[in-house]
Order: structure tokens, then sequence, then C-alpha cells
């Protein structure tokens, strides 16, 4: 797309540019009532940066911030993006270990959190942490109030987009975390894909429920401020009590990940037949794999439609759904490789599979990050024709759609024959017993790995029985050497913070030890 606003080169160019085409269009809201523009938006955040600026932090201030999802905290992100610092946010959730981590990794100068928040005191966890480094980073409460200063002593901004100024931190299982870096460029190619596949326009209202220090943030912001619509943004994601926030600000499109999905839905179920968002045309989200019964409900239930996509922490946006597709696509794909990624698919030798057949997604684009911190990793990372390797599992097929089929490390070798997780999860989670289901493969001597069926109940349903799911998976097509051997049922399955991801590797950790007794 060539337009000016969409050539911006730096997240501040693209804030100057919106401010100067839309000065008095609301930008951000929040279930206060508070409205601001795009232009209060960009003279709010040349304060802000002047503030800060007046407080020592410049070009390449290494900024390392805890900050929840707040109007204040996206003027943080952005007054900081104008000084050119180095931002390294984390997700309000995690605490002392992970967070030491991030300080000691970056050589922080500046910690910025809340005071408290959810009965959790920041600052004594930031100032703890920072004595025991050295030198300590400066502990800064952004939250309410945010330091303010003359815009006329700012430096000139940025200009090279390509420089390193975001860093991410992936969440490690059995390992550090490793350190993701990005750019303003990478972050605006990843905002702009979005913004053209989900082709929103400037009488769309936006929302972010979802943990605004995760990349989808600054991703989101990025749409905002490409595509010139507004959006409300929730600090804490309550499901009762977002809908109707959501329902008297007219918001037309919802999301974050398919636990996001499943929450909204039932909230609907609770008003069967009334349309509790009346406004409401797209959900949209990413970050988990997507059963492709949800798009059939989210259409007769919700009476809107569901627009899945595909990114992670090095890439922002791989592939999205767009309200256009067939609804064959949005079921079964991830969507359409946004505009200005390569996608690969890859066999095992490293050779490009032909269209339809499975093999590891590589990426090549300006969206994909500059690296990790790591050297040692980025060199593993990254193939002999520089496509980053997800190690995420897949096929293009003939459409151009891209369809997730697993994980690399989720495949489970049972006999010596390969089973996709997600294939048997799919087909659980159509059941009426079966909330969300997660398959994993355990430690078996007589199989390699025998296939576990991780089933969260469904309220007010009876428990799914062992013979029943071998029933209703043979009966859906399953092969029985992927039917599970091993069924175990849960209230709830452990998530991530952020997207409300299944962490599969507590689930392992957990049936691994527990004795099993085979079924005949």
């Amino acid at each position: 797309m060539s337009d000016p606003i969409y050539d911006a080169t730096t997240l501040w160019e693209l804030v100057e540019r919106r401010a100067a085409a839309s000065p008095d269009v609301p930008m951000l809201l929040d279930p206060e009532d508070r409205r601001v523009t795009f232009g209060g938006f960009k003279a709010w955040a040349e304060r802000v940066a002047a503030g800060f600026h007046a407080l020592g932090v410049t070009a390449g201030t290494r900024v390392t911030w805890q900050l929840t999802t707040r109007i204040e905290s996206i003027v943080v992100s952005f007054a900081l993006a104008r000084l050119g610092a180095v931002q390294n946010p984390i997700i309000p959730f995690y605490r002392e270990k992970e967070v030491g981590f991030c300080l000691r990794q970056t050589g922080a100068e500046f910690f910025l959190c809340p005071r408290e928040w959810k009965g959790f005191d920041f600052v004594a966890m930031g100032e703890a942490l920072a004595k025991e480094l050295s030198p300590a980073p400066r502990v800064m409460v952004a939250y309410d109030e945010l330091p303010e200063g003359d815009p006329a002593d700012l430096p000139p901004a940025p200009t090279d987009g390509d420089e390193v100024r975001w860093l991410y931190y992936t969440s490690g299982t059995t390992s550090d975390p490793k350190g993701v870096q990005h750019s303003d460029s990478t972050l605006l190619a990843g905002g702009k894909g979005l913004a053209v596949a989900l082709d929103m326009s400037q009488s769309d209202i936006g929302s972010i429920a979802f943990p605004y220090a995760h990349i989808a943030g600054p991703d989101y912001i990025v749409t905002v401020l490409a595509s010139g619509f507004p959006a409300v943004i929730v600090e804490n994601f309550d499901p009762a009590g977002v809908v109707p926030v959501y329902k008297r600000l007219g918001v037309t499109m919802v999301g974050g990940s398919t636990a996001f999905y499943v929450a909204f839905l039932n909230e609907q179920r609770k008003q069967p037949g009334e349309k509790i968002i009346p406004t409401l045309r797209i959900v949209s989200g990413g970050g988990a794999p997507k059963p492709p019964e949800l798009v059939g409900e989210v259409r007769d239930e919700m009476r809107a439609i569901l627009c899945h996509g595909y990114g992670m922490t090095e890439s922002p946006m791989i592939a999205q759904g767009g309200p256009y597709d067939s609804e064959d696509q949005r079921s079964y794909t991830e969507g359409k490789p946004v505009s200005g990624i390569e996608v690969r698919i890859a066999r095992a030798d490293g050779s490009v599979a032909d269209v339809g057949e499975e093999g590891e997604v590589r990426l090549r684009g300006p969206m994909v990050f500059k690296g990790y911190t790591d050297p040692a990793l980025t060199a593993d990372a990254f193939d002999e024709d520089g496509f980053f390797r997800t190690g995420d599992l897949g096929r293009l097929r003939a459409d151009g759609h891209l369809s997730l089929t697993g994980r690399l490390k989720d495949v489970i070798i049972r006999k010596g024959e390969n089973i996709s997780a997600r294939e048997i999860e799919d087909l659980l989670f159509a059941h009426p017993k079966v909330a969300d289901a997660a398959v994993i493969g355990l430690v078996d001597r007589e199989r390699g790995e025998r296939v576990c069926a991780v089933v969260e109940r469904q309220p007010g349903e009876s428990d799914l029985e062992f013979a029943e799911m071998v029933g209703y998976l043979r009966e859906a097509g399953l092969m029985t050497q992927k039917i599970p051997e091993q069924l175990e049922l849960v209230d709830a399955l452990p998530r991530n913070e952020t997207l409300r991801k299944v962490l599969k590797f507590k689930l392992r950790e957990e049936y691994d030890k527990k004795p099993w007794t085979p079924r005949r």
C-alpha cells in the first residue's frame, strides 16, 4: 500500500503523520470514558518525552518497563520511542526471577512500574532488585502521573528505523529466556501487515484487553495509527465487566487469542438470541491454535466474523485471516501471509515443500526480528537463505493461505509413527463435554511415547469417559494408532498470563510422574 502514513520509517514519524492527518479523531478510549485524540496523543507523548529527557533518558538509554494496559502505558512507550530509548517491555504478571533476569541482561538504567497493582508492590520488588545490580537502575512509578516537560527542549527525533530499540524476552521453559531484538521498522512492518489484512476503517472501534507489554501491543497500536481508528484500552480482562463497556463504546472488533474468543462466546451464551455487543463485526487475534468449530460458533451466536492470525515474538505478524476470506479459509487456515513477508515450507532436509505438503514454516521479511541478544542462538535460528526457522509445522494451500499443523517439538512419536497433537485436539474440542483439550506425548517404555489427552471439563456437563472418547474419535475417522491411550480430566488447563496459551510442559511434568495403567 502506497500511502504517506504507511510509508513512515519510525514509530514517531507514524505518530506525526497520523496526528497531522486526523488531529481531532479519537485514538484511545477507556472504561472511564477518557478520550485521547491522535493530535492529543502526539502532544501528550511529547510532553512526557521531555519529562523523561530532563531525568536523563536520551537516545540509546535502556529502559525496562513493566506496565499494565492503560492509556498512560501507551503514552510512555511512544514518549520513549520519540527519544530513541531502547525499550524492554515486561508483562506485569512476572515477578522477581523474570524481572531480575531482564534487568541484568539489558543493563537497564531505568525501571518503570506501577506502585502497586493487584495487591503486588512493584516498587518494593524493583528497589530490592536494584540493590543487587551495579549500576543500579532508577526505579520510577509510571502509572497515573507521568513526568512532563517542555517539548521545545527535546532533541531531534530518531530517523533510523532499523536500529535495535526494542528487546522482548521469550518465556523459557527449560532454559533462560531468549532476548528478541526488534527495531521500529520491524514493528511497523508487522502492524502495517495487520492493518492491510483486517482492512479496518476510521468508522471502526477496536480494543486491547491483552497485556500491552506483549509484542502484540505495539503491533496493534501501529494498526490503529496506520488505519486511523480508535481502540478501547482495558486494564483488567474480566469478560462480564468488559462486555458492557464495549457495548457502550460501540466496539466493532474484539479479540486477543483463542481463550478470549471462548470467553466472549461464554458471555454471549448467557443471553442467547440477543447480540451482547450490537456493533461487533470482527473477532480477531492469535497466539494459540484455533479449533475450526469456533468460526461457525462466532458466526451463529455472536453474529460476527472470526479472523484468526499467526504471529510470534520473533515476527509479530506472519499470516492473518481477513473479513473477505471464505469460511473455509477462516476455519482451516491462519489466513494469508501478510503483506511483505515471505513464507517458505521446508522439508526435513531443507528443500522447499510442494503446495499442500507439510513442513517447517520459515520466514523472511521486514517484520522478522533482528536476531537474538545471544549471537549463537541467532546463527542457529536462520537457514542458509536467511529464513527464520519458526519450529512450527504447516502447509501452504493452493489458495495461498497458511495452515498450521503443529510444532516440530509437539509431534508425538509413538512406535516410530509421527502423530500431530493438534489434529487430536481439534477433534476433542468439538465434543460437547470438552471445554478445551491439550494432547501431549509421555515417555513410554513400550511405545517410545504414548498419547495422553488432558481435557478441561465443560461446566454443567458430566465427565468425559475414556471409552466415550475412544468411540467419539473413531467415529470422527481418527486412525486407531492416534487415539490417546490415556485420558486426564482437569477443571482448568495451565496457561500463561499473556494470551492464555496452554503450558504443555507443565502437563508433561505432572503426568510423566503419575502412575498409569494401560486400558485394554
